[in-house]
C-alpha cells in the first residue's frame, strides 16, 4: 500500500530554480565581471596631474545577449603601475571607492583626448554594456530600467567597484545610465542631453541652481561647492593669411618655372590651407563659489583674465597636396590597359610619299636647320608609323603637347642637342654625359636600393618629364606621345652615332630599373658602332699595335676605341655573328680578372704546339710586367681584346635559361662549353697574334695565373731552378681550354669576328622601347618617381627639421627598398609607399601654414623665436598644447591678435533665428563688441562633497559636469547617497 506512494509525489514536485532570460543575464554579466577580475576592492594610487593624457588606455570586450538580443561589454581602463599591497590594508573597510574619489579630483580636467564618459565623469576605469549592432537602440523606459536594474544587481551580487554603464537611445546620442557601488554608498550616473538649451542653463548661477536642487542637500549652510570652467573659442577665418600656394600654372612650363615648380623637380606643398581651425580653450581651473558673477546680464568670464590657456589646431581633411597629386596620377597610369597606338591613333593609309619629309624631329629641327631625312633602308616600321599616328585625325599642331612644351621638354632631356656648331656630330658626341664620377652621398646612391636610376641620369629625368606631363599636359596622351618622341631621338642617335647623354659609360649597372640598363646597352652600341664607323673613316695605319694601345688607353674615357684593357672587361660575353653560333655567358668572369676560378674547366696540354715564330705580332697592348714567353724567352705581351658583350637583367636571365635547358647529357655539356668559350676563343686568338710563338702554358699564365703552378726544384747539376707546369684540371684530357687553344688561329682583335653585334642588340632594344605601353613606361619608373619623392621630401623636411617626420622618411626608405627590390610589387605595397609620402607632405604643409599664421619667421627676438617654434612644433605633434603665460605670453598675444583680426571683418549675420539671438545675448551680457568671438563651448565641472540623504550620512562627492555648444546642450550628473541605513 505504501509503494505507490512516494511516485505520486515525484509528479507533484514543481522545479522552481528554472531561470528566467532575465536572471541568465544577470548571471552572465557577474561572470563577465569575475573573469576580467573587478571583484572586491578597487585600489591605486591619487590620480596623477595630466596622467589621463600622457598614460596608456586599454580595453577589452566580451559578448552577452539578453534573450535574442546581442550586448557587447566593454571594460576601459587606464594602465598603472601596480600598487603596494600595504596601501590595500590602511583603505579600511568604509573607505570609499577609487571612482567616487575620482569624482572629486581636479588634477584630470578636461583631457584632450578621452573616452566621453572620462571627460564627464573624470573616471580611470568603467564597463559599459551597449547594444552590439549598430543600428539596434534601447529606447523604450521600461527597457531602459530593466538593464540598470539588472546592472545593480549584478554589482551587489559580485562586489565589484567599478562603474558599470548602459548605453541608452542612440549611439550618435552617447546617452548613457549607471551605477558603482561600495561598501554602504552607492553613485548614480545620470544624463540629460536636449537640442534647445533653456535660457537659465546658458550661465553659471543657473547652473550652480540646478547643481544644488539635485544634491537636495539636508544642511542649512550648504558645503562650498568647487568649480572648473572652461571657454572654447574657434577660429576660422586667417584673414590676413591667404593660403599662398597655388597650382602650378601649366603654360609657364616653358619658362623653366612653374609656379614655383622647378623644372624637373616634383612640386610640393599643399593647394588650400592644411590647417582649418584654431581652437583656443581658457581654463579657470579651480573657482570657489561666489568669487565670480555669470548670469543672464553680466559675466566676468574674460578670456584674457583666465589663468590657462590651451591650444589645438583642426587639420583640414586630406588636404589636396601637389606631390602626393603627382603621385597618385602616376600610379594611376599603371593600371591603364591601351598601347601608345591605340592612344595617338593610326592610319594605315597615308602614303608614303609625304612621310619621309614628315620625319623631322624636334631636336634635329634643334640642331640642323634643315630637316633630316631618314634613309627608309633603316627606318624600321615604327618611325613610319610612329608621325602616321600623331597626324591621325587631326592637323599636325593638335598633337597632344604643344611643340614649346616638347621641345623644352627635350632640351632639357638632351641638353647635348642645343650645341649648334657647326660640326653639329662632334658636339652632340662629345657632351655625352655621365663621365664625371657620381658624388657619393647615400641620398645619390638612394637608386641602388629602390632599383631605380641615379638622380642625374636621363631615367631619372625621363620619370620627372613623364609624371609632370601626366599631371598637366594630356595625362596618358601627352605620356604616349613624348614617349614616342624619345623613342624616334633614341632610333635617331643610333643611326647618326651620337651617344646618349645622362647615362653613366660602361656595360648597363644591374643595380638600375630595366629601362635605364635597356638605353645603357643602347648606349654601349652607340659607342661601337661610332668606332667601328671612325675605324673606317680613318686610314689604319692608327690602328697600329702601338697606337691603338695607348689609344685604347686614352679611349677608355672617350668610348672612341671599342679595344680596352682585358683586365679591366666587365663579366659579360655575348653573341658573335660567325656562321658558328655561340652563346654569351657569365662563367668566364673570374678568369676576366685573371685569379683562374674557371668555374671547372678541365683541362689537359699538348706540349710543344708551338706556332711557327716567323709571324709578325700585332695587336699589343702592353708588355706583362717582367713576365717572359717560356720558349722564345721573348717578353709576354697583353693583347688588345675584344670587349665582353654588355648584359641587361632579362638577357641574364635569358641566358642562364637557355644554358639550363642543355641539360646535363653530353651533347648538352658540349653545346654548353661552346656557347661560353666564345669569349675565351676570342682572347686566345688575340694572345696568338700578339705574342707569335706562344703556348698555351704562356697564356694561363696572363689569363689565369692560379692555373699555373710554380715550384722550386733541383736539377741534375745541383742548382735550384723554378718549374713550372699547368694545374690539374688542366690537364684533363680533351678539356675545353686545350681544343680552344688548338682551333684559336692567331688573329687579332680588331680582325676577328664579333663576338658583340651591336647591330642587332641595338635594334632588339629600340624594338623594346617602341612596343611599351604607357602603363609599362609608369611601372618601369615608378621607383624613380618614388626616389624623386623621397628626396624632395628629405629637403622639404630639412628647412623646417621635425624630428617625427624624419623617423617616417626613414621608415619609407626601409619600406621602399623592400618592396621595390623585386620585379612586379604589387599595387597595394605600393599605394602604401605613396600614402606614407602623402602624409609625411601633409605634416610639412602644416607646419609652414602654423609657422606663417605665429609669424614664426618675423620674430626679431631669437629665445621667442625658438619658443614659437616648440610651440608650433608642439602643435603638430600633441592633441593640445598649453600655452605659457596664457594671453600674456608670446604665443598668447599673437592668438589674441589672430582673433582681434577675425572680429574685425564684418560678421556675416547668422541665418537661424536662434543663433542670433544667443550671439546678441552674449553682446548683450559683455557689453561691447569683444575681441573675441561667442565662446562655441562652455563647459563646466561642479563639485562638492554632500551628505546624503540625511544630515547625519556621510559626506560624500558630487558632481555635475555641463557642456553647451551650439547644437546640443548635455549635463552628466554623478550623485552618491549613503546606503547602510536607506
Amino acid at each position: 500500500a505504501l509503494s505507490p506512494q512516494p511516485e505520486s509525489e515525484v509528479f507533484e514536485i514543481t522545479d522552481f530554480t528554472t531561470a528566467s532570460e532575465w536572471e541568465r543575464f544577470i548571471s552572465k554579466i557577474e561572470e563577465v565581471l569575475n573573469d576580467w577580475k573587478l571583484i572586491g576592492i578597487s585600489s591605486g594610487k591619487p590620480l596623477e596631474k595630466g596622467i589621463y593624457t600622457t598614460g596608456t588606455w586599454e580595453e577589452k570586450s566580451d559578448e552577452i545577449s539578453f534573450a535574442d538580443f546581442r550586448f557587447s561589454v566593454t571594460h576601459h581602463y587606464l594602465v598603472q603601475e601596480p600598487s603596494d599591497k600595504d596601501g590595500k590594508e590602511e583603505l579600511g573597510e568604509d573607505a570609499l571607492p577609487l571612482p567616487m574619489q575620482d569624482l572629486l579630483s581636479m588634477n584630470n580636467d578636461f583631457p584632450p583626448r578621452a573616452h566621453c564618459l572620462v571627460r564627464w565623469y573624470g573616471l580611470r576605469e568603467f564597463v559599459v554594456i551597449a547594444p552590439a549592432a549598430n543600428n539596434e537602440a534601447v529606447v523604450s523606459e521600461s527597457k531602459c530600467n530593466l538593464l540598470l536594474s539588472s546592472v545593480s544587481i549584478a554589482l551587489g551580487n559580485t562586489g565589484c567597484q567599478v562603474p558599470l554603464f548602459v548605453q541608452i537611445h542612440q549611439k550618435w546620442r552617447r546617452m548613457y545610465v549607471g551605477e558603482c557601488q561600495g561598501p554602504g554608498v552607492r553613485t548614480d550616473f545620470e544624463m540629460v542631453h536636449l537640442r534647445k538649451v533653456p535660457s537659465q542653463y546658458t550661465h553659471l548661477s543657473g547652473l550652480l541652481e540646478i547643481f544644488k536642487t539635485k544634491i537636495g542637500c539636508p544642511l542649512t549652510p550648504l558645503p562650498p561647492v568647487s568649480m572648473a570652467i572652461r571657454l572654447t573659442y574657434v577660429l576660422q577665418d586667417w584673414q590676413q593669411y591667404f593660403w599662398p600656394q597655388q597650382p602650378p600654372d601649366i603654360d609657364a612650363l616653358v619658362g623653366g618655372e612653374v609656379g614655383g615648380l622647378e623644372f624637373g623637380k616634383l612640386p610640393f606643398g599643399a593647394c588650400e590651407d592644411p590647417i582649418s581651425e584654431l581652437h583656443l580653450a581658457t581654463t579657470w581651473p579651480h573657482l570657489a563659489e561666489g568669487i565670480i558673477v555669470d548670469n543672464d546680464v553680466y559675466s566676468d568670464l574674460d578670456p584674457m583674465q583666465a589663468p590657462q590657456w590651451s591650444v589645438r589646431v583642426r587639420k583640414a581633411d586630406n588636404p589636396q597636396c601637389l606631390l602626393g597629386d603627382f603621385l597618385t596620377e602616376f600610379f594611376k597610369l599603371c593600371r591603364r590597359k591601351e598601347s601608345t597606338d591605340e592612344i595617338l591613333g593610326r592610319s594605315a593609309f597615308e602614303e608614303e610619299g609625304k612621310e619621309v619629309a614628315d620625319i623631322t624631329h624636334a631636336l634635329s629641327k634643334l640642331t640642323e636647320p634643315a630637316p633630316v631625312p631618314i634613309h627608309k633602308l633603316s627606318v624600321t616600321n615604327m618611325v613610319h608609323s610612329a608621325k602616321k599616328k600623331i597626324r591621325k585625325h587631326r592637323g599636325v599642331d593638335e598633337s597632344p603637347l604643344n611643340n614649346d612644351v616638347l621641345n623644352t621638354i627635350l632640351l632639357f632631356l638632351f641638353p647635348d642637342a642645343a650645341d649648334k656648331l657647326t660640326d653639329g656630330f662632334e658636339s652632340r658626341a662629345n657632351t655625352s654625359a655621365g663621365n664625371n664620377p657620381p658624388p657619393e652621398n647615400e641620398d645619390y646612391n638612394l637608386f641602388s636600393q629602390f632599383k631605380s636610376a641615379p638622380s642625374d641620369s636621363l631615367t631619372y629625368k625621363l620619370a620627372l618629364c613623364l609624371c609632370m606631363i601626366n599631371f598637366y599636359h594630356g595625362g596618358v596622351k601627352g605620356v604616349a606621345h613624348l614617349w614616342q618622341e624619345f623613342v624616334l631621338e633614341m632610333r635617331y642617335r643610333w643611326e647618326n652615332n651620337f651617344l646618349i647623354p645622362g647615362l653613366a659609360n660602361g656595360s648597363p649597372d644591374l643595380r638600375c630599373c630595366l629601362l635605364h640598363q635597356k638605353l645603357q646597352m643602347l648606349n654601349c652600341c652607340i659607342e661601337r658602332k661610332k668606332a667601328r664607323d671612325e675605324g673606317k673613316r680613318g686610314n689604319m695605319s692608327d690602328r697600329s699595335p702601338g697606337a691603338s694601345g695607348d689609344g685604347a688607353k686614352g679611349g677608355d674615357h672617350s668610348g672612341d676605341n671599342p679595344d680596352k684593357e682585358k683586365e679591366f672587361g666587365k663579366s659579360w660575353e655575348s653573341w658573335s655573328d660567325s656562321e658558328e653560333e655561340y652563346f654569351e655567358c657569365l662563367s668566364d668572369t673570374e678568369d676576366l680578372k685573371g685569379n683562374g676560378q674557371e668555374n671547372g674547366k678541365k683541362g689537359g696540354t699538348k706540349e710543344g704546339n708551338k706556332e711557327p715564330v716567323n709571324l709578325k705580332p700585332e695587336g699589343r697592348l702592353h708588355p706583362h710586367g717582367k713576365l717572359m714567353l717560356l720558349h722564345p724567352g721573348e717578353p709576354l705581351y697583353v693583347p688588345i681584346t675584344q670587349e665582353p658583350a654588355p648584359m641587361t637583367e632579362d638577357l641574364l636571365e635569358e641566358q642562364s635559361e637557355v644554358l639550363a635547358k642543355l641539360g646535363t647529357s653530353a651533347e648538352g655539356a658540349h653545346l654548353r662549353a661552346r656557347m661560353q668559350s666564345a669569349c675565351l676563343l676570342s682572347d686566345m686568338e688575340s694572345f696568338k697574334a700578339a705574342n707569335p710563338g706562344c703556348c698555351l702554358e704562356d697564356f694561363v699564365r696572363w689569363y689565369s695565373p692560379r692555373d699555373y703552378i710554380e715550384e722550386e726544384v733541383v736539377d741534375e747539376k745541383g742548382n735550384r731552378v723554378i718549374k713550372g707546369e699547368l694545374s690539374a684540371r688542366m690537364k684533363i684530357p680533351s678539356n675545353m681550354w686545350v681544343e680552344a687553344w688548338e682551333t684559336a688561329k692567331p688573329v687579332p682583335a680588331r680582325r676577328q669576328k664579333r663576338l658583340f653585334d651591336d647591330t642587332r642588340e641595338a635594334e632588339k632594344v629600340l624594338h623594346y622601347l617602341a612596343v611599351q605601353k604607357p602603363a609599362d613606361l609608369a611601372r618601369h619608373l615608378l621607383p624613380c618617381i618614388i626616389h624623386a619623392a623621397v628626396l624632395k621630401v628629405k629637403d622639404e623636411e630639412a628647412v623646417e627639421d621635425i624630428s617625427s617626420v624624419k623617423k617616417i622618411i626613414k621608415q619609407i626608405i626601409s619600406h621602399s627598398s623592400k618592396v621595390l627590390r623585386f620585379p612586379n610589387p604589387e599595387d597595394k605595397k605600393l599605394e602604401e609607399i605613396i600614402t606614407q609620402i602623402m602624409s609625411v607632405e601633409a605634416i610639412i604643409a602644416r607646419a609652414r601654414s602654423l609657422k606663417a599664421k605665429f609669424g614664426v619667421e618675423k620674430c626679431e627676438n631669437e629665445e621667442e623665436k625658438e619658443d614659437l617654434q616648440r610651440f608650433v612644433n608642439c602643435l603638430l605633434e600633441q592633441p593640445e598644447v598649453s600655452v605659457v603665460g596664457a594671453g600674456r605670453g608670446p604665443a598668447g598675444s599673437i592668438i589674441h591678435k589672430l582673433f582681434v583680426n577675425a572680429q574685425r571683418v564684418p560678421a556675416v549675420p547668422p541665418l537661424e533665428e536662434e543663433l542670433r539671438r544667443s550671439g546678441s545675448l552674449e553682446e548683450r551680457r559683455q557689453g561691447v563688441q569683444s575681441d573675441f568671438p561667442p565662446p562655441t563651448g562652455r563647459e563646466v565641472i561642479l563639485r562638492s562633497a554632500v551628505p546624503r540623504p540625511a544630515p547625519y550620512s556621510k559626506a560624500l562627492p558630487q558632481r555635475m559636469y555641463s557642456v553647451l555648444t551650439r547644437e546640443d546642450f548635455r549635463l552628466a550628473g554623478a550623485f552618491s547617497a549613503d546606503t547602510t541605513f536607506f
